[in-house]
Order: structure tokens, then sequence, then C-alpha cells
């Protein structure tokens, strides 16, 4: 037993003496905090202390439950080395509640057999230090619990520390015999003065679905946070878990077996949402967009569309629908005036088409460019599912989110929008404007927030009959309607030159995919850079309309207000709210912070699209049939002249008639 302690007094020591060389700063920051007893974490890169000491490193993997405690009790003894220079200054002191959190980032506890996925851990993972990534489905209430209990022999005297135990549910049992080595003694008394007391919260993490194999379903796991890992990850967030594998009894419930389920009591918990892999934008990466956009400074929408022709790349033409797809993923700005009021940045897009028309290879793409995205088809979601469930866990009730607040800041893609129920679909109406979610379920009244962009795709109901509303075409609500940015509709009209063009197309990538596959996207255009392009941008440039960009939307919208009669449910105010935020899209895409008149006269072809009735610019036509021209800043001219003159503004912009001559 001396032995015992003697090792792991220099295994304190040489931990305390790690720390003080390599987080002096840390140590000081925590002598230097005013209040003391909260937890502090003391974050420790393994990686470092590999290289440092690899002797400690290898027991605490190994043995974590021992030398873990053992890693926050050095804290004490480093911060009182150096305690030394800070006790003249007001308000240090020698904090008790230290964490050392252990990061495996870089380190070679990243390898599966200490990071496997969340269905695939295993009784031999029990007791070692065991990291797991997911997603988190469910976050518990933050409850407090009694940690290590200081008895005290009655015959002797001696005093020693009693932790709970997970397994027997956070319990506290007492001592039957004196761990002193002369005593025998059975009769001990709790020392009242001395107890501690810890947050805690058990959240339940889920793996990622996109890691899973054919026909296999998601597992989940609990994991428990102490102290000050607590609060800090929602429902939705991405996360990666450090933790040590142990298992606890199930709740004694009445003719249920009790059984032992595995449990991760949590050491690091790292959020995963910020650091997305792919979106690190090195400098380089953004010279070359600069370089991109120089090389088209005569020709923008030449270089625009070379970007597009990169989203779905599988399938031929439908230029309108990629360009809807790019504006509602970028997003306008969002607008906060002085009493707080919200209007939303992000757009929504529904694509409303005949069988075949590529409406999912769409949605799967889109989900693909965004850092965090939920798909999911109408019939198998139900009101609760989209938004939250209220669940009871262990006696009480807790809330499980659900697509809608799992895709908060991303994307949610919801195919066969129309063979939802009514009333399902009736509860994406906050969710869509207001950007919020009101519950009020089971005792639990409370608002979660769905900053998402919605892209939905529907069938029309039976043929398509071009002389009635969009909304009995669709049996979509006119409330529902107006809420999307833009509603494009793709119809399978038999046109023989088409069918041509794309029948070639698709038989060629056929023997393309034969031999040997030479041909690369445009330019630079990949699906990474692609979306790393989208996440620069998105956070890059706030653009701000100009007074030209205002003239021409608030022109078309008044001219559409005076002839809407046919298609009442898409021309309200919130259209122009669209309008405005397609525009600042459409400067975002093509590099820029100031919306001018292009972009305005984009956002109205990109809206003109899903006006089937009600259209000023004939020449756009059917949007399945929209390809990229070889000349788009020619094409553009004429459509400008077009939709000026339409809009009996063309007067306001003398350069117009300049230029054309």
């Amino acid at each position: 037993m001396a032995v015992v302690m003697e090792n792991d007094c220099g295994r304190g020591k040489e931990m305390a003496g790690f720390l003080i060389k390599n987080h002096l700063e840390q140590l000081q920051s925590i002598i230097l905090s005013p209040d003391p007893r909260i937890h502090y974490p003391l974050h420790v890169d393994f990686a470092e202390l590999m290289d440092e000491n690899p002797p400690l490193a290898h027991l605490i993997f190994s043995q974590p439950t021992e030398y873990l405690p053992l890693f926050d009790e050095s804290t004490i003894w480093a911060q009182k080395v150096i305690f030394e220079d800070y006790k003249k200054i007001e308000n240090a002191s020698v904090k008790a509640y230290v964490h050392v959190r252990i990061n495996v980032c870089g380190s070679p506890l990243e390898y599966p057999e200490t990071f496997p996925s969340i269905g695939r851990v295993r009784v031999k993972h029990r007791g070692i230090l065991l990291t797991l990534k997911g997603t988190v489905i469910r976050s518990g209430a933050i409850k407090m619990i009694e940690g290590e209990t200081i008895f005290e022999c009655r015959v002797c005297k001696h005093r020693f520390k009693v932790y709970p135990e997970v397994e027997t549910r956070n319990s506290v049992s007492r001592p039957t015999f004196c761990p002193s080595q002369s005593c025998e003694s059975t009769r001990f008394q709790i020392v009242e003065d001395k107890k501690t007391c810890h947050d805690y919260q058990e959240i339940k993490i889920q793996e990622s679905t996109q890691v899973l194999g054919v026909g296999a379903i998601p597992r989940s796991i609990p994991a428990i946070l102490k102290d000050d890992l607590v609060d800090i990850v929602k429902a939705g967030d991405d996360v990666i878990v450090t933790g040590v594998l142990t298992a606890k009894w199930s709740s004694d419930m009445k003719d249920v077996r009790c059984d032992l389920e595995p449990v991760l009591i949590a050491n690091y918990v790292r959020r995963m949402n910020e650091v997305k892999s792919d979106i690190d934008i090195p400098d380089s990466i953004i010279m070359q967009f600069k370089q991109f956009w120089s090389d088209f400074k005569d020709t923008p929408l030449k270089g625009r569309n070379a970007i597009l022709r990169a989203i779905c790349p599988q399938v031929f033409g439908l230029f309108t629908v990629k360009l809807a797809v790019a504006l509602t993923l970028i997003g306008g700005v969002q607008h906060i005036d002085a009493s707080g009021t919200k209007v939303r940045g992000e757009s929504h897009l529904l694509l409303v088409g005949d069988p075949g028309t590529g409406k999912s290879q769409f949605l799967k793409f889109a989900a693909k460019l965004s850092n965090r995205s939920v798909i999911t088809t109408g019939l198998g979601s139900t009101s609760a599912g989209l938004t939250v469930t209220a669940v009871k866990d262990g006696g009480e009730w807790v809330l499980e989110a659900g697509a809608l607040v799992l895709a908060d800041g991303g994307l949610c893609c919801i195919d066969e929008f129309d063979s939802m129920k009514e009333h399902d679909r009736a509860t994406i109406h906050e969710a869509m404007e207001q950007q919020t979610i009101s519950v009020a379920k089971a005792g639990l009244v409370t608002t979660l927030s769905t900053r998402t962009i919605v892209f939905g795709a529907t069938n029309p109901k039976g043929q398509y009959d071009p002389d009635q509303p969009l909304s009995v075409n669709t049996t979509l609500s006119g409330p529902l309607l107006s809420r999307f940015d833009i509603v494009l509709v793709l119809l399978d009209t038999k046109n023989p030159q088409w069918d041509e063009v794309v029948s070639s197309h698709i038989l060629s990538e056929a023997e393309q995919s034969k031999g040997s596959n030479d041909e690369s996207l445009p330019d630079i255009w990949s699906l990474t850079m692609l979306r790393r392009y989208i996440h620069f941008v998105k956070g890059y440039f706030r653009p701000v309309l100009t007074k030209e960009a205002e003239k021409v939307i608030s022109s078309y919208y008044q001219l559409q207000r005076r002839s809407a009669t046919h298609n009442a449910a898409r021309t309200t105010v919130r259209m122009l709210e669209s309008l405005i935020r397609l525009a600042q899209a459409h400067a975002r895409l093509m590099f820029r912070n100031e919306v001018t008149r292009l972009d305005a006269i984009a956002a109205i072809l990109c809206i003109e699209s899903s006006m089937t009735t009600s259209a000023i610019v004939d020449s756009v036509g059917n949007a399945l049939h929209s390809n990229f021209t070889d000349n788009p800043d020619q094409e553009y001219a004429k459509q400008e002249r077009l939709i000026l003159d339409k809009l009996s503004c063309i007067d306001d912009f003398p350069d117009i008639n300049t230029d054309e001559r």
C-alpha cells in the first residue's frame, strides 16, 4: 500500500512538472481568476504529453479512472509551486476545482481502435480513454449531484474519501472497513462540512448517418457531462467526446429486466460545428478566388456560369435551377431593426416538377454543399419529427430535437413535400418565416431557434395545368407558398431537340465512366472548392443595396402588385423581401459587397421563372429547358433592356442606351 502511495506521489509530481513546463499561462489565468468556487478546465493535448512523457501518457490512456483524478490533484500542486509569485495580487488564490481535459486531436488515439463508431463500442473498450463522434440528439436538464464524501473512522480518527458509483446511479455506499492498516474498525461517521456537489448533465449522442453502412440503423449512447462541461452543447450539435466507458444499471421498473447500459463519462467535449474539416479556407484558396474573378473582370456572367456548371454536373442544362440552388444556399443578409425585430436572411426554394426532372438529385447535391444538412421525405415526416418531440426519460419529460432543429444554421431538404399531411405542413410555417419553433408540450414551454434553409421538392397534382394558380396545381396552401422565395416549375413537355441533347449527354457520361475520365470540371470548381467558396462568400460579404438596384426592385414589385389577380398568394410583401435577399445572394455569388442593377435583374429573372402566369419576360420559358448560353453577358444586355422597358424605368438609366450604341 505504501509503495502504491509513493508511486502515485511520484506520478503526481511528474504531472505537476509537465503542467508548469507546458501550460504555465493556463495555470496563471486560473490563479488570477476571482471566484474560488467555480470549476476550471485546463486543456492538455495528448500528442504533446506523448512527446514529453510516453510512460505517463500510456498510464492515462490505459488506466484513466485512476490517473485522471491524480492529474486533477496535480494541478493544485502546480498552482502552489507558482503561487509564490502572485501572493501580493488581490483575489489571487489556489483553486481547488481544476479539471484536466485531454484533447486527443492529432494524437495516435484517433485510430479506429480507440476512436470507434458508436455502433462498434464493445466490452473491450471499457476502462480505457475512448473517443466517440456523433450528433447530440438529446440534452437533459442540469442537475446537482453529491460528489465525493469524506468519512472518519470512529476508532482511529482516520479520514478517507468515498466516491459515488455511476453503476448504482451515483449513490455513495458506506465503507465496510477502515482503510488504515492498523485499524479494523467498522464504525464510521460522515464529515458534514466537507461535502462537495457537482453540476451534472446527461446527453445522448447518435452516430452520424453519413458514416453508416447500407441498411445500418444509427446507434446512440448516453454521455455524462460534469462541472465545466455542462451546457456547452445543445441538441443538433456535432461533437467529439473523449471519456471513459463504463456501465450503469437501467432503471428499476416493474416487470422489466434490469440490464447494464453502456455510458460514457466525458472528460472533454469538442463541438464540430465551427471546425468543419473542409471549410478551413487557407489564404492561397482565397487568392485563387480573387484571381478567378480578375480573369473574368470584363465578362462577369461567364465567370458566374462557370461556377454554376459545377453544381450537380451530372444533370444537363437546367441553368435556372442551378442558379436558384446557388442563390438559396448563399442567402441574403439578416436585418435586425432598432426594436429587435428580425427579417430573415435565409432563402427557401421549392421545386415543383414532373417525375424524372432531377429534383431529388438537386436536393442531395445541395445537402453535400451545406456544412450542416438534414434530408427527410414528406411521407416519413410528422410534425413532431420535423420540430421537437417530448420524451419521457427517467421519470421526467425532455425535448428531443427534430429535423428542423437539427438543421439549425444549415439546410433542411424535404423531398415529396406534397405527401405530407396538411396538419404537419402547417407546423413549419413559423420555422420558415420567424425562424423559431414555439413548443408547449408536457409542461415544457420554450422557443427553439431554426435558422434553416428549407429546400422542398414536390410533384404536381396530376397533369400540371398552366391556366390554374400554383396552389391548385400543388395542393399547397397560399400562406406556405408565399414563404418560399423561389418556386420553380419543371414541366416535362415533349421537345424533340431538348430530348436529343439530353440523351446524348447521358450516353456520353456512360461512355466516359467506362473509359478514362479525363474531362475535369471547368477551371477549379470541384465539390470541395464549391463548398469552400459558398462558405467564404457567406461569411465575408455583407452586400448593401445601391440606388439603382432599389429602383429596379421597387418598380418590379409595384408592377406585380398591380397585375396580381391570378397569383395573389405569391405577390405579398414577402416577395419584396425575397427580391432583396436574392439580389444580395447574387452579389455575394459575384464576389461583391454592393448590390448593383445586374444583381436586381438576376433576382427578377429568378422570381419570374417561378411566375408561370404573370410573366413579364416571355423569353425565359420552362425552367426545365433553360440552358447555359455561349455568351451570357450579351444575352443579359438584351434581357436587361426588355425588363427595364416593361418596368417603364429605362429612362432612369441613360447608360443603357449609350452602351447599346
